[in-house]
């Protein structure tokens, strides 16, 4: 996303240093040569000569070049600044995405949980009855298989919340926190 924004800044620039073309533009000049009124005199003293002054530009003959580099500058600029929307629309759904698939983590986790502790009070009671005789052993093996298959979806539910997590962190651009 940050990227995206230099992107869109570096684009503005361009468009304002394509833009100065339209002013005049005063430069230092100087040239070296020889002066002579014919091609034997050349060879004497005093033909050579440098002339140093300054020079002014404007581009009158070429404002059509310039108001079509100004043109593609903000037809870029433009594009960039589409790219940075895009961006920041995609982050901002990512951070949603990530933010409804953990709250659902977490909600599917708080049943699990209470399915694990029903779960365990049901196979405590299940070897109670067992120890009192009322019932067969195949009762409490049945409980038991019953609150190690919660707790199993538990601890799937505490990864699959740790992962939607992690997504929220990467996301929102943010960093895990290092212990």
């Amino acid at each position: 996303m940050l990227r995206a924004e230099r992107q869109a800044a570096a684009q503005t620039l361009l468009v304002g240093a394509a833009r100065t073309e339209y002013f005049p533009r005063l430069t230092l000049g100087a040239r070296a040569g020889y002066v002579a009124t014919s091609f034997d005199s050349l060879s004497r003293a005093g033909t050579s000569r440098l002339v140093v002054g300054p020079v002014l530009s404007f581009p009158l003959f070429d404002l059509g070049r310039v108001r079509e580099r100004v043109g593609i500058a903000e037809a870029i600029k433009q594009e960039a600044e589409a790219e940075q929307k895009a961006t920041v629309l995609r982050a901002l759904e990512e951070s949603e995405s990530a933010l409804v698939t953990y709250d659902r983590a977490h909600a599917r986790l708080a049943i699990l949980d209470d399915a694990v502790r029903s779960s365990t009070r049901a196979a405590e009671l299940a070897q109670q009855r067992f120890e009192a005789g009322l019932t067969d052993f195949l009762q409490v093996l049945d409980a038991q298989r019953t609150l190690l298959d919660a707790e199993n979806q538990r601890a799937q539910a505490h990864t699959a919340a740790a992962t939607a997590l992690v997504a929220v962190y990467k996301a929102v651009g943010g960093t895990w926190p290092v212990r």
